[in-house]
C-alpha cells in the first residue's frame, strides 16, 4: 500500500489480463481519441520488454502507466524505456495517483537494470521525478515537439554521458494516430 495523498491509499501492481478492459476504457476516456487505448494493446502484443502498472484504490482500478522499449541511434547497448501513456480516472486526478505510478514505475526500471527513461509529456510535471530536457544529454525526439517536452532521466548515473542521437520509440508510436 502506498499513501498517495491524505486518505488515499493505493495498491500499485503489474497489470493482469482481467485489467485489459479497464485500461482500454481508461485511455479512451482520458485522451481525446482512442489512439492511446489502441497503442497500449499493440505494444502489449508487439514490444518487449514492457512494464504495465495499475493503481487500485479500495479495490477499484483508478490509474495506469505503461513503459516500452526505446532505442537510441548508434547506442544499441543502452537499455532505455519510454514512459507512455499515463492515465488516471478523472475523479481521482490531483490525488497523487499519477505520481505514485511514476515513482513505482521508475523503481521497476531500476530493478530491471534499465539505463534511462524518456518521456514526451508536460514540461512542468515530469521534472519533479528528476526528468530534464533530453537535449541536455544530446538526445533528440523523432517527433516535432518543443525540446522542453521531450525529457530523459538517467536510472543508472552516467548512462547518458557522451551519447547523442535520436531516440526511437516502438513503430506502434509512429502510426498509432492512424489506427
Amino acid at each position: 500500500m502506498v499513501l498517495a495523498s491524505p486518505g488515499v491509499f493505493l495498491h500499485i501492481r503489474p497489470e493482469i489480463p482481467s485489467d485489459f478492459e479497464f485500461i482500454r476504457d481508461l485511455h479512451a476516456e482520458t485522451f481525446p481519441t482512442f489512439a492511446e487505448a489502441i497503442l497500449v494493446s499493440r505494444l502489449r502484443r508487439e514490444a518487449s520488454p514492457c512494464f504495465s502498472l495499475v493503481a487500485e484504490c479500495e479495490g477499484t482500478l483508478v490509474g495506469h502507466l505503461f513503459f516500452s522499449p526505446v532505442t537510441l541511434e548508434g547506442h544499441p547497448h543502452l537499455k532505455i524505456m519510454g514512459l507512455a501513456p499515463l492515465a488516471v480516472q478523472e475523479e481521482y486526478q490531483g490525488e497523487g495517483i499519477g505520481s505514485a505510478l511514476v515513482i513505482k514505475g521508475l523503481e521497476m526500471c531500476r530493478e530491471n537494470h534499465i539505463d534511462a527513461v524518456v518521456v514526451l509529456g508536460h514540461a512542468t510535471y515530469y521534472p519533479r521525478f528528476g526528468f530534464q530536457p533530453a537535449i541536455v544529454f544530446g538526445i533528440e525526439c523523432p517527433y516535432p515537439v518543443p525540446n522542453e517536452s521531450f525529457m530523459a532521466l538517467e536510472i543508472v548515473s552516467g548512462s547518458l554521458a557522451d551519447v547523442e542521437g535520436t531516440a526511437y520509440y516502438h513503430p506502434a508510436f509512429d502510426d498509432f494516430e492512424e489506427d
